[in-house]
């Protein structure tokens, strides 16, 4: 694995550079950098929401994702490294599969909201949906593996399902959209 920090305050990216992984500089601002950020972000939302009380196999799932989103991380970290494997997604493909079986079929749009814990596992899924789109523009202007792609559209559909799963959890359900609402004036 790449270069470690033995300590925080290095003062090296004082002048607006980073290091990477594999020990070379890139600005802040870069696209890698905004997805490594992106990636980070998510993976802090996902810690957010295991403070919640959430049911025992779905709290190591969701640990299990916080560890595999650290190697996504650290792959886009080390330019052409890969560490994400197709046993990353096909994991997540089974989360879905096992989850989305147990739900009613949709209806009509949901809002995010509901139980605190579906309302964090909606955010969670925004901030995966960005991570994403932030790989995706990484990808088309520097070569990277298809598989941390791949992994962040299944986790976003995965967050959508649990943040369904979490409702029912709580003794609730979906908080469905009202196309037919008013507006008071």
């Amino acid at each position: 694995m790449g270069n470690r920090l033995s300590k925080i305050a290095t003062r090296t990216g004082d002048d607006g550079t980073t290091g990477l992984g594999d020990g070379s500089r890139t600005g802040k601002d870069s696209l890698r950098v905004l997805a490594m950020g992106d990636v980070d972000e998510l993976n802090s939302q996902l810690g957010v929401l295991l403070c919640e009380d959430l049911p025992a196999t779905l709290r190591e799932e969701l640990l299990s994702i916080q560890h595999d989103l650290f190697d996504l991380g650290g792959e886009l970290c080390i330019p052409g490294y890969s560490l994400v494997s197709d046993e990353h997604v096909a994991r997540l493909d089974a989360c879905l599969g096992k989850y989305n079986a147990a739900l009613p079929p949709l209806q009509e749009f949901i809002l995010p909201g509901g139980a605190r814990a579906a309302a964090l596992a909606h955010v969670c899924r925004a901030v995966c949906r960005r991570a994403e789109r932030s790989v995706v523009a990484l990808g088309r202007v520097e070569a990277l593996h298809e598989r941390p792609r791949q992994y962040l559209n299944r986790l976003s559909d995965l967050l959508f399902v649990l943040a369904r799963v979490l409702n029912r959890h709580a003794g609730g359900g979906d908080v469905l959209w009202n196309r037919e609402r008013r507006t008071e004036d």
